[in-house]
């Protein structure tokens, strides 16, 4: 079992930034890739960003150039630096854990960009 702890949402204006967290515990052994999904009122959950375990990345194109995925190994966490948040980037903020014939889940945090 893996568990997926998600901070740092909240509440920001258009143009503002935002750093979730995501801390993991448990049995992270052999985690193929770590990453993030949203979910928007009314739609799928989609991939935002994904980092696997040799550290190679890669973002939705509604996202690229504003979002950045990374790691800290020493305290088992992925972070995602949300910057120029629009609108459209309210959802919930999930985080996912990619093993072997398994996925993790946290909870999610709620991302709410609004004036």
């Amino acid at each position: 079992q893996v568990q997926l702890v998600e901070s740092g949402g909240g509440w920001v204006q258009p143009g503002g930034s935002l750093r979730l967290s995501c801390a993991a515990s448990g049995s992270i052994f052999n985690v193929n890739a770590m990453g993030w999904y949203r979910q928007a009122p009314g739609k799928e959950r989609e991939l935002v960003a994904r980092i696997t375990s040799g550290g190679s990345t890669n973002y939705a194109d509604s996202v690229k150039g504003r979002f950045t995925i990374s790691r800290d190994n020493t305290k088992n966490t992925v972070y995602l630096q949300m910057n120029s948040l629009k609108p459209e980037d309210t959802a919930v903020y999930y985080c996912n854990a990619n093993k072997p014939y398994m996925d993790y889940w946290g909870k999610g945090t709620l991302v709410t960009v609004s004036s």
